[in-house]
């Protein structure tokens, strides 16, 4: 039962999250809609009803969700051998399983469907594959750590057994009598309706106090339960001793060596592990995420490719290579009939029968492609400038040249002049004559 204010409240909400079904987000608005009608209905049919009514629901719903998948999928006509490696198929299969016995056994199993978020959400899958991706090496590490536990408890066994003792709550033997006298002399009036209990002795030294290593398996036991669930090992739950026992000096060894090497050591093994995993899979989540973001999913290239260009990236990816408009061409060549093809379409399909993907354009743009053109125009245009250049600076240098030439021949024909009108005069010498 409701208050008043409470019960027009929920017809209120009910009424709101329906009027606003249209005009919310999808998601949220079906979302505030269910969870207004659920809790309605609760409180209009009772509770058992409503239960049954959307456990109904959702049954119908899954195995509706299993026919298509299977029409979808193609799963029985792959083989029973496909049907049980078909992971997803076999999991949707428990999923239903789960519906039916929470709806004809027991409320109980609903608590089940819970799990559902874990494969809804990644990261949520990443914790448990965390411990699923590399769980040889944990198994492995736990093994090892149940090895140890079965030395440390084999020399527990032989040299401190007299140690082990724990203090124990056992349950008084004659609690239920005195519960059931507590319950008749509620109903009674007669004072002396229960007989009087027997006076409880005093406890002496030992009550409440166990030996739990009296036999190696106990002692096993006992070791793999408290000595691993203890922050110091299992010194924490062993006696005490005095520094005048002989033992005294390997039990400080004893107890050391479990602290060091099973919780110090082999547990942080394990859980460095499990850390290093997850941190693994985050920074895989972000590397798939950032080239998302950066980098075209149908042909591959990278942002910095369209800086400086006519298409910007953004634009690239919504009007060029839209992974949706390729997916939508991929559904069409699907279900349209092979003998209406046009001639791209049958190439296509032709592809897509052979597993090949080289019909995509793979690092390739037709917004590069005619980009480049251009700049192709333009280097072709640079190189006949600089070509046009060389060769009037080559004119020049040869006209140069040819006058550097004639004045050269000029000067040799003057050499040559003065050589015929005034030639050198030789000194002579004359012999006197005796």
């Amino acid at each position: 039962t409701l208050s008043p204010f409470w019960n027009i409240s929920l017809w209120v909400a009910l009424g709101v999250s329906t009027a606003l079904l249209p005009v919310l987000p999808k998601q949220w608005g079906i979302v505030s809609f269910l969870v207004s009608l659920i809790l309605r209905a609760i409180y209009t049919i009772g509770l058992t009803p409503a239960l049954l009514l959307l456990g109904s629901i959702n049954l119908f719903n899954k195995l509706l969700f299993l026919v298509s998948f299977v029409g979808n999928q193609g799963t029985f006509a792959r083989g029973y051998k496909a049907v049980v490696m078909d992971l997803l198929f076999i999991y949707h299969l428990g999923y239903a399983l789960i519906c039916v016995l929470g709806l004809f056994v027991h409320e109980f199993f609903y608590s089940f469907l819970l799990f559902d978020l874990v494969c809804r959400e990644e990261t949520l899958l990443n914790v448990i594959k965390s411990v699923t991706r590399n769980g040889r090496s944990i198994i492995l590490t736990a093994i090892l750590a149940l090895f140890l536990v079965y030395f440390f408890s084999i020399i527990g066994f032989i040299f401190f057994k007299n140690d082990f003792r724990m203090e124990v709550d056992p349950l008084l033997a004659s609690g239920g009598a005195d519960l059931l006298c507590d319950a008749k002399a509620a109903d009674s009036s007669s004072e002396n309706s229960c007989p009087a209990s027997p006076s409880k002795s005093l406890p002496d030294e030992d009550d409440g106090v166990e030996r739990v290593c009296d036999t190696l398996r106990m002692c096993i036991i006992t070791v793999l339960n408290q000595g691993l669930r203890n922050g110091g090992g299992v010194g924490d739950i062993l006696r005490r001793p005095s520094k005048e026992e002989p033992l005294f000096a390997a039990r400080v060894i004893y107890d050391l060596l479990f602290f060091f090497i099973v919780i110090i050591i082999v547990l942080n093994l394990i859980f460095g592990v499990i850390i290093d995993t997850f941190a693994d899979l985050r920074s895989e989540k972000q590397g798939k995420e950032e080239v998302l973001k950066t980098s075209c999913f149908i042909c591959g290239l990278e942002r910095d490719k369209f800086d400086n260009k006519t298409v910007s990236f953004e634009e690239h990816i919504k009007s060029e290579h839209n992974m949706w408009h390729y997916l939508y061409f991929l559904v069409l060549v699907r279900v349209k009939d092979p003998t209406e093809y046009t001639g791209p379409e049958s190439y296509v399909a032709q592809m897509i029968a052979k597993k090949n993907l080289d019909w995509f354009p793979r690092m390739r743009a037709m917004s590069l492609v005619s980009n480049e053109g251009d700049n192709e125009q333009n280097e072709i245009r640079s190189l006949q400038e600089k070509l046009d250049n060389t060769v009037t600076l080559v004119s020049q240098l040869s006209s140069q040249l040819y006058e550097l030439k004639e004045q050269m021949t000029e000067q040799r024909k003057n050499k040559q002049r003065l050589g015929f009108l005034g030639p050198p005069q030789l000194n002579h010498h004359h012999i006197p004559t005796h």
